[in-house]
């Protein structure tokens, strides 16, 4: 079943996948996230800077819940969303649980790593004293192409 996106849900995922293009043309792996408030308050654009950073943390998803929390001044994210333009690893799906955030919506599922559904489900996990939402397929087309086009281009060179 395809989940239901409104207006703002596509207007947050576009500035995410903006993010990714950027770390397409930084040489990194394209991945973009956007994190918001429960007003609507974009607290935090970030992308994929593991190379630039030489740090294996600074996943897109990650650097946008530490940008969020230092803007909010409080580590729990109570009521935030952030929108990825790939599936969540398990680093970043369990600091979202820490995080306490509200939901996570994904582009596009990562059958190698993703953690969100794919490989294990993280986020609504009942075991875990939190749960996340996760809702996925928004503009998948546009965050696949992204991640094939990157990644022929590294088969290339």
């Amino acid at each position: 079943m395809k989940a239901d996106f409104t207006e703002k849900d596509y207007y947050y995922m576009e500035l995410a996948l903006r993010q990714a293009e950027l770390a397409f043309e930084e040489d990194e792996v394209p991945v973009g996230a956007v994190l918001v408030s429960p007003k609507g308050e974009v607290l935090a654009e970030t992308r994929n800077q593991i190379i630039k950073l030489c740090d294996p943390t600074a996943h897109a998803e990650i650097l946008a819940l530490k940008e969020g929390a230092k803007k909010l001044g409080n580590y729990r994210l109570l009521g935030c969303k952030l929108y990825v333009t790939l599936e969540p690893c398990a680093m970043c799906a369990y600091a979202m649980v820490l995080a306490r955030l509200e939901e996570v919506i994904f582009a596009t599922p990562d059958p190698k790593t993703g953690a969100c559904g794919s490989l294990y489900n993280l986020l609504e996990d009942k075991r875990f004293n939190h749960q996340v939402k996760i809702k996925k397929g928004l503009l998948q087309r546009e965050a696949e192409s992204l991640l094939k086009n990157f990644f022929k281009l590294k088969r290339i060179s």
